[in-house]
């Protein structure tokens, strides 16, 4: 079995593979030469992250390939129905980066409520003149705990930016479209746990209304989850975070309602237009930034390629049955 992994794959997961005997290919192949790339070298397995686009195209015109992987939970880069109704096995990662993406909304939450962005971007140009100044202009900063944290999403990564919430003492909320409830347990680094059942709301109004801080946690959507009707329900002084997907929040209003006050910073790791966010996003003093890198740690990238490895181990000795 052969397997490209076209938008790379951990040391980990590359060894795993290749002590079961896989053969792995350490290319990385421009879309435009993935086809002809697969099928002059038999390839069985193809994996990707964001980058490489699996279209219908492709699945046609790759009769070899028997598993498209995807490295991550999202899986809108990939006609994943259509792969199937062809016979070709669809995998992904849906829990490997949660923590990794949980852990940034609240880097960006910190920096947004302690100024942090801001200060960043100024200490090194101003801070020999006006360091007074600043100290004053950004003392009107808040703790997190106590607050409000709203959870748009009650997957993977939305439980685990519950149990940060939780553990720095936040009030937590949850929005989905059916309330639903789980259990999340908080494991400390002397073996003991904790457990929260958590029961979330479909009542949009009273979720917005209650929250201080607002994380978006939801797979791509075909329209806006957060636009002017939402943000006008929000409290003033509102804290968002987006790690989700681009288009789950109108950014042209966001910045309307920056601008007006009533959201007090947003940030912002995934873009409408990426890889080229527009200009009056990077510009903003209020928006605290990032490349879309809420999975990009070490730790996760080991995880995902382990699982990767795993499943394709697992489909091999399946298949040879």
């Amino acid at each position: 079995m052969k397997v490209l992994a076209n938008d790379g794959i951990s040391k980990a997961g590359e060894n795993a593979l290749k002590e079961a005997g896989i053969e792995i290919l350490d290319n990385r192949v421009a879309q435009d030469h993935v086809i002809n790339f697969i099928n002059d070298n038999n390839v069985d397995v193809l994996l990707v992250r964001s980058v490489t686009k699996v279209r219908q195209e492709l699945i046609d015109a790759c009769p070899g390939l028997k598993i498209i992987g995807r490295g991550g939970i999202g899986m809108d880069n990939i006609d994943v129905e259509y792969a199937k109704s062809k016979g070709i096995k669809v995998i992904n990662t849906p829990t490997a980066s949660s923590k990794s993406v949980a852990e940034l909304v609240f880097g960006h939450f910190i920096s947004l409520a302690r100024f942090l962005h801001e200060s960043n971007r100024l200490m090194p140009l101003e801070g020999d003149t006006h360091f007074s100044a600043m100290k004053k202009s950004f003392s009107n900063a808040y703790e997190l705990s106590g607050k409000t944290l709203g959870v748009i999403g009650f997957g993977s990564i939305g439980q685990e930016v519950l149990k940060i919430g939780i553990a720095l003492g936040m009030k937590v909320t949850v929005l989905t479209r059916s309330p639903k409830t789980e259990v999340l347990t908080l494991n400390f680094f002397n073996g003991q746990s904790v457990n929260f059942e958590i029961t979330s709301t479909n009542d949009m109004d009273a979720f917005l209304k209650d929250a201080d801080f607002i994380s978006i946690n939801t797979p791509k959507t075909n329209e806006y989850i957060i636009d002017t009707p939402q943000f006008e329900k929000m409290k003033d002084g509102v804290y968002i975070v987006n790690t989700a997907r681009g288009g789950v929040i109108n950014e042209v209003t966001l910045i309307d309602f920056i601008e007006s006050g009533k959201v007090a910073g947003a940030a912002l790791d995934v873009f409408e237009n990426e890889p080229s966010p527009e200009l009056p996003l990077l510009m903003n003093p209020a928006l605290s930034l990032s490349p879309h890198v809420g999975g990009n740690t070490v730790d996760a990238q080991e995880k995902i390629g382990i699982e990767l490895a795993e499943q394709i181990i697992k489909l091999q000795k399946e298949t040879i049955r």
